[in-house]
Formats: structure tokens, sequence, C-alpha cells
């Protein structure tokens, strides 16, 4: 896990004031300095710079960044931020055709691969990863992305320049380029967030490299590649042939992601997603004579007030102490308090570099910082749900009947606290459809799908590139920020390449959700484990907490005449929420966001607006 930035220009030399674009590196890099914390390092030449900061997890010793290579005394130089899976199978490939290596890092075999197979080496690579490669070969720059996005990589262009980046934070410390939003901007924040649309960066002029693409930079013109995509065909294997590469996928996956040279734990709720993962690790070690580390994650108070509910129908804590018994693992409770998760809502944007998911991201960010003392690489079992059909949307008749996104199908909560003016200003429902319609357009179809099956399609669509990809980002950026590598092994392109492609009737098997997952998981983890019902990530029921959240709003907002969301909200609008928020208990995003996470959201916006000293441009 690391942190990489850069420039590059083809009208600029670099060179003639070597000293002043060497501390524009090195500030790129202290503002990205929580992504690698042991270890840095800066390139210029007269037309690009690296910037990078590393997290030692592979070859501790050697893999210093950035990293170069030569050939006919041209240079070739790369900064990663990730981890190859399959490094080794390539580095064997490479070394059969007479290549030699001087570390054991992935960094090298990205490296060399590329200068042996060009930008198309990418296209064998399994793992996530950001890297950017300049070849003076050829005087081109190059930035790739992992075919889910998991790991982020930002740019901005113009004036024949290029600026990237792992956080956007870092692009605003090359000299010009500010923070600036516009209406585009505000209709991502109030009518989409904590999603954004992909490709877009919500500040002004700020992209990102798409997943499964790479962009190619050279006299000043970018190109954007892609190299993958899901691919829509009739599925051909038998009911048990599919059970059983599914089977061989997940623990292939889940083996190939225990790459590390420190200590592997993993997040374990007690569901079948983390508790398969869990498992598969705990044997692996096991083998070796080792222990696995384990963490489960509750809130303070949640014993006194949790009341079930069609979203999470019980507590998770009886079902990890089952599967901790079952592991033999080494496991810590970990607890958040309604103070932390509060305070954490303003460290969760400083994370993000954008308003985010609330309490439910400020949660994990402080459940990251625990963990983080204890380990550097941790598995969970995020985006089953999303590949294997496992929310409610992939069931539900309404879900299949309505034009919009099935996690966040009613605007009029979104715009429940704005001004009359800025909702006849900013068509967010308007946006927002139109988000929803490209996707859905986009949607690689097959001729043999039968209009419910195509309807399948899209909401899975859907999920892949909109719901899966903000999961991955509060994952990412919650690990990250505590030097923690959080790694997704049901994420893996080759389960979802093969699983899309699943008929309904054996993925959700008599309208089990995720009954294929559950089938492949057996003789894994205990039958009652294995089909207990879908409980989501936690989320707190303590009501002081949102007595908190609405002292905060009015202290902080509604008697600041600084606060800068003032200029959108309505006070009387705001005022009647807070004096009867349990009135609003409709999700607004997902299952977990609803009338204290509301409250959370305009805080972080405010906070953001504050933080980052945004100008608005409308």
């Amino acid at each position: 896990m690391c942190g990489i930035a850069g420039f590059s220009s083809f009208k600029v030399d670099y060179m003639s004031q070597r000293e002043h674009w060497l501390k524009v590196l090195l500030n790129m890099n202290r503002v990205q300095k929580h992504r690698g914390p042991d270890e840095d390092g800066t390139m210029l030449t007269s037309s690009c710079g690296f910037a990078h900061v590393r997290l030692s997890i592979l070859d501790l010793a050697n893999g210093h960044q950035p990293m170069t290579a030569y050939q006919d005394q041209k240079m070739c130089a790369v900064v990663h931020n990730g981890e190859i899976y399959n490094m080794n199978e390539i580095k064997k490939e490479l070394e059969a055709e007479g290549v030699t290596f001087r570390t054991t890092s992935d960094t090298e075999v990205i490296l060399r691969a590329y200068m042996q197979y060009g930008e198309s080496f990418v296209e064998k690579m399994n793992g996530i990863f950001a890297s950017v490669i300049w070849d003076e070969r050829r005087n081109k720059m190059f930035l790739f992305r992992d075919h889910l996005g998991v790991k982020p990589l930002f740019y901005t262009v113009n004036d024949n320049r290029i600026i990237f980046s792992s956080e956007m934070k870092g692009l605003f410390e090359y000299p010009g380029f500010t923070s600036v939003i516009d209406d585009n901007s505000l209709r991502e924040v109030f009518g989409l967030g904590p999603a954004k649309t992909y490709g877009k960066g919500v500040f002004k002029d700020v992209y990102e490299v798409l997943p499964g693409h790479y962009l190619s930079f050279a006299d000043g013109i970018l190109k954007d590649h892609c190299y993958w995509n899901v691919k829509s065909q009739p599925h051909e294997d038998s009911r048990e042939e599919t059970v059983e590469k599914t089977a061989w996928l997940l623990e292939d996956s889940i083996k190939r992601q225990m790459e590390s040279e420190e200590t592997i734990s993993t997040f374990l709720s007690g569901g079948v997603d983390s508790s398969l993962v869990t498992a598969v690790c705990a044997d692996a070690l096991r083998e070796k004579g080792e222990r696995l580390q384990t963490f489960s994650f509750d809130f303070e108070g949640n014993r006194q007030y949790f009341q079930a509910n069609a979203f999470q129908p019980s507590q998770d804590r009886p079902w990890v102490e089952q599967m901790v018994t079952y592991c033999g693992s080494e496991h810590r409770y970990l607890e958040c308090s309604n103070e932390k998760l509060a305070e954490y809502l303003y460290k969760a944007v400083d994370a993000r570099c954008l308003p985010c998911m609330a309490d439910v991201e400020s949660s994990m960010l402080y459940f990251c910082s625990q963990v983080s003392q204890y380990s550097k690489a941790a598995l969970t079992g995020e985006c089953a749900d999303e590949i294997f059909g496992g929310y409610p949307w992939f069931h539900k008749k309404e879900a299949f009947e309505t034009d919009g996104f099935p996690w966040s199908a009613d605007q009029s909560v979104r715009q429940s606290l704005l001004q009359e003016k800025w909702i006849r200003k900013l068509p967010m429902k308007e946006y927002a459809e139109e988000a929803y319609e490209k996707a859905v357009r986009e949607t690689p179809c097959c001729t043999e799908d039968s209009p419910v099956e195509k309807r399948r399609r899209e909401i899975a669509y859907l999920n892949l590139k909109w719901f899966m990809a903000t999961l991955l980002d509060r994952m990412e950026r919650t690990s990250t920020w505590y030097g923690l590598s959080a790694r997704v092994p049901i994420a893996d392109y080759r389960i979802i390449e093969y699983v899309w492609n699943v008929p309904w009737s054996v993925k959700c098997e008599d309208g089990i959700p995720k009954a294929l997952l559950r089938r492949a998981g057996k003789g894994k983890v205990p039958d009652e484990v294995l089909w207990r019902k879908k409980s989501p990530y936690p989320k707190t029921y303590n009501p002081q907490y949102e007595a908190l959240l609405a002292d905060r709003l009015r202290e902080e907002v509604l008697q600041d005449t600084s606060a800068p969301i003032r200029a959108f909200l309505d006070r009387k609008k705001a005022e009647r929420f807070l004096n009867s928020p349990k009135d609003y208990g409709k999700p607004w995003y997902g299952q977990l966001m609803a009338g204290p996470q509301m409250i959370a959201y305009v805080l972080q916006i405010n906070y953001w607006m504050k933080k980052y000293q945004i100008q608005i441009k409308l």
C-alpha cells in the first residue's frame, strides 16, 4: 500500500527550476504520507516528476520507489500503489524470456512486464493497483488502474500538462491548481452523494482513471483505453460445475491475497462473507503453525438499544463467537463510542477528500485505526452482496419497475433540508436520472437474455459501477489513512467475470440471496453460519448519538453565520427535522443511512467546504 503522485508537461523544463519542482513533489508526498509511513522517494526529469510514499508489505528492503530501469540508455520509471497477486507467475514467464530481476517486489514485475510487453502488460495483472509509468524511449506517460478500481488514481489535464495523485489533495499541491466546485459538483454532493459518478472527482476539472482502463499522455494529448469489462455470454457449466468452480476461485483468490511479509488478519462479522474469508485464512495459517488474528466491530450501547428489523435481523456477536471458536483465531472485539463516532466524521472527510458515508464511514475509519495497531494487512468480505446478489434490491419487485438507483430512489429525501431556490437551480433528480440511464445503456447484454434477465443484468451492473465502487472507496481510504492494507478477495475480477453470467436460478437458487456463494462455502464454515440471513455492517442504535449530532448541527451550522453550508440549507426545514428526526426512518442511501446519517452528512459537507477553502463558481 502506497501513495503516488506526479506530473508531466511537454511545455515545461522541470529541471530548469529543479529545487522548486522537487519541493512540489515533496509537498505531494507530505499530504499523502499516511498512505506510506515507512519511506518516501521522488524523481525529477526535464519532462516529468514522480513522488511516492510507501507502506512496506513485500520486499521490505529493496522495494524502493520511484523505480527505474534502462534500455538503450533510455529510462523507464514507475510509481506503483497496490499489490499484484499473480506476480510470481508473471515473473517466471519473464525470466523464461531472459528478463533478470534485482528485487522481489511486485513493482519491478510491473516495470519489467511493461518494458517487455508494452502497455498490454496490464491485461496479465491480477491485483489491486494504480501504477504510472514514464517511458523516455517514447516520451510517453501511462496511468493504469486495476479492473475494479480498488486503488484510486485521480488526475487533471490542461495546457499540455497532466497532474496525478492517489488522493485528490495531492493535486492541489501543484502550483496554480485549486479546489473549485461548480453546479455539477453540487449536484454530485447533494443529488448522488455519498456516491459519485465514475470517472469524476466532484471538484471542477478533477477526474479519475476509470476501473479497467489506462490513459496514455504524449505531446499534450490524452487518450483513454479500456482493457477490461464484464462480458455477457451464455453460461455453459452445470449447476454442480458452477458451484465447484466458484469454490475454487474463492479459495484461490483468498490464498493469493494472503501474500505478505507482515502479519495477516481478517475482519470477522459472523456473516457468510467474512466467515468464509476467515475460515480459509485460518486453515492456511494453521498449516504453517500460525494463528490468525481476527477483529469484529460494534457500537457502545448496542446490546441495550438494538432493535431487530428487516435490514438487520440479529446482532453479530453470537455469530462472531461461534466463528472464533470454530477457527481458533486470536480475536479482538472492538467497540466505538458515540463521541468517537462523531469525532471521526471529520477525519473521514480528510481521508476521502469528500463528504462520505457519514458514520458508516467514520466508524470504519475508527476501527481501522485500532486494527492497524496489531496488523498491517487485513482481508475483508466486502463486495459479495454486489457480485452474488445479496441486497434486497436484487430481489424486490420495486427495483425492477423503478427507473432509478435502487439504493437511493427517492430524491425528495435528499432535498428535504435544502432551500427551494437550490432545488430549482440544481435539477438533482434529472442529474441522477441521467447518471442512472447512462449506466443502464452501458450494461453488456446477451441476445439470449429474457426481459427479466436483462433487467437483472442492469441491476447487477449498477451495483458494480456505483454501489460497490462507493464501498470500495470507503474501505480503501479508511484503511490507508492508518497505514493498513485492506484486501478484498471476493472482488477478484475472475470471480466477477464468471459469476456475471451465472443464471439467477443458480446464483440465488430458491430465492435465497447469495445461494451460490453459500453452496461454494460448504464444508468451510458451520452450516448455521453459511445459511445465516444477511445482516449488513452494524450501525449504532444509541439515541444519545442522534442527540449529539443534533447539538452539533445547531452549534456548527445553524448558529454559525460563517458556516458555508448555510447558503444551501433552509433553516426552518432543518429545525423541524431536528425536532422530529424519528419521523424520518426511511433510508436515503443503501440500507443504513437514514435520519441520523442525514444530519451527519450535512456536518460533513460543511466541514469539507471549510477544510478545502472551496471556491464555488456557478
